[in-house]
């Protein structure tokens, strides 16, 4: 025992002395280690009786644990005082916010159209409403025939469709080929929007793109009507753009629903006075709808006699514009980072 508190008492002097991790350990090795003076203390175990080696024994793993803790105790205090003073000698610059916010500026936000897309996808996730993509490559049957329109339809020659050279596929022309996908793969009802972006070959002007975006959503159960499609979209648009918002809903041809409509909204830089951007008419064109037609509930695998629904399509390009008041669709293609800055949150 004498031997015993006589090495604690050097152990805890010695460690005082210590001021590195480098010596911190060397001291640690010449007690705890394979030659160390703790260590040597087990070589008296092998001429110690049975009841001798049970009381030596736990005198020495005692002793380890106080040494260890002494060891750990003081590397926490070295690297405490290291860490100060390291922080003493640290000089900082209060001019680096300023530098910092000086390059920041050259940094864009979030584009118009992401933070569109993100919100009508929360909006419509919160009513229910799945999220669905498909190909921007479709074949003639899911972007055509299915929709019906078939060969020979005059409304073929209303989308400038980019062919492929097989001249049965193409760049996606609208969305709605991703509702006949739909059809075929889900079971009713259901009910879903698909925010996707499609390419007609049109002549761009400053409300006019090649690559615009859509979304298209549909409804599907029994016995739907007029009057369930007027409510939502009415309801929708006051979610959207506010309840002053004003609604029109004018007939209109769309090969793939009958009764077809056209849903208007009143202008937003003119507030439906009447301006160069809406053409004098103080109305907006928000979205094409109507029921689904029978013949695209057969192509998608549905019983019209048992299943009916409605389906709408908004171009969300023109949606980012009266939100925010952009008078040129070029500028959402533009890679601008002056334009998209504009609508940093930051």
């Amino acid at each position: 025992m004498d031997s015993y508190n006589q090495l604690i008492e050097e152990i805890t002097a010695n460690v005082q002395h210590i001021n590195s991790e480098a010596g911190l350990f060397q001291l640690k090795a010449e007690y705890l280690g394979k030659q160390g003076k703790v260590t040597a203390l087990s070589a008296q175990l092998k001429s110690a009786s049975v009841e001798e080696k049970k009381r030596i024994g736990q005198e020495l793993n005692a002793l380890k644990e106080i040494v260890t803790k002494l060891f750990n105790d003081k590397l926490q205090a070295i690297t405490i005082e290291q860490a100060n003073a390291q922080i003493a000698q640290t000089q900082y610059d209060t001019s680096l916010r300023a530098e910092w916010n000086k390059r920041s500026r050259l940094q864009g936000g979030y584009h118009p159209l992401t933070l569109i897309k993100r919100e009508m996808e929360d909006l419509f996730h919160s009513m229910g409403f799945a999220i669905l993509d498909g190909p921007f490559i479709e074949d003639e049957f899911h972007n055509f025939t299915a929709l019906n329109i078939p060969q020979a339809h005059p409304a073929r020659d209303m989308q400038d469709t980019f062919w492929f050279a097989d001249k049965v596929h193409c760049l996606r022309t609208h969305a709605s080929p991703i509702e006949i996908r739909a059809m075929q793969e889900l079971t009713p009802p259901f009910k879903f929007i698909a925010p996707a972006k499609v390419f007609r070959n049109e002549e761009i002007d400053a409300s006019h793109e090649a690559a615009f975006h859509q979304i298209e959503g549909m409804v599907i159960d029994k016995n739907i009507g007029v009057q369930h499609m007027v409510y939502f979209l009415e309801k929708l648009v006051q979610e959207i753009l506010g309840h002053h918002t004003k609604t029109r809903l004018r007939s209109g041809f769309f090969p793939f629903v009958e009764p077809g409509f056209e849903l208007d909204v009143t202008c937003h830089l003119c507030e439906g006075a009447g301006c160069s951007f809406c053409k004098g008419s103080g109305w907006i064109e928000f979205c094409g709808c109507g029921l689904t037609h029978p013949n695209v509930l057969i192509a998608g695998g549905l019983d019209p006699n048992e299943w009916s629904g409605f389906a709408f399509g908004l171009g969300w390009d023109r949606f980012a514009m009266i939100r925010y008041g952009i008078e040129d669709i070029r500028h959402l293609q533009s890679a601008d980072l002056r334009f998209s800055q504009q609508f940093r949150s930051y």
